[in-house]
């Protein structure tokens, strides 16, 4: 029961991706819905996103990481877990603050899809125009 007093709890989104970060005193494991780093996200580039924030403020293998993560595709997924272990970092110590948001990993990427609209192939591609 004293450990629970240590966890942070956080959120990070991208696009439809919602990731639930729970932050834990440790030794650097980190778990993606049940399953370990690599299993669940295979690609290298993947990987090297979610550890930035680690490798930034210098604190790799201090703590250990258990995520949730839905929706979205894997890249938005990976750039949630990275934003919603940004945010634990920070709540965990108010120090990192400054150079996560130096490095844009505080802020929520607020870009979406665009709806399509109707008359249109996809959100603005236009049917071929016919002169005659």
């Amino acid at each position: 029961m004293a450990e629970k007093k240590n966890v942070i709890w956080s959120t990070g989104r991208r696009k439809s991706a919602v990731a639930r970060v729970r932050l834990l005193p440790g030794a650097g494991n980190i778990v993606v819905n049940d399953r370990s780093l690599e299993d669940y996200f295979p690609r290298d580039t993947s990987r090297m996103r979610i550890l930035e924030p680690f490798e930034l403020t210098e604190t790799k293998g201090q703590f250990d990481i258990v995520v949730r993560v839905e929706g979205g595709g894997i890249s938005a997924q990976a750039d949630a877990v990275r934003h919603g272990i940004s945010r634990a970092l920070v709540e965990s110590s108010e120090t990192l603050r400054p150079a996560l948001r130096k490095a844009g990993m505080l802020t929520r990427d607020p870009r979406e899809v665009e709806r399509k609209k109707y008359g249109r192939h996809k959100a603005r591609k236009r049917p071929q125009y016919s002169k005659r």
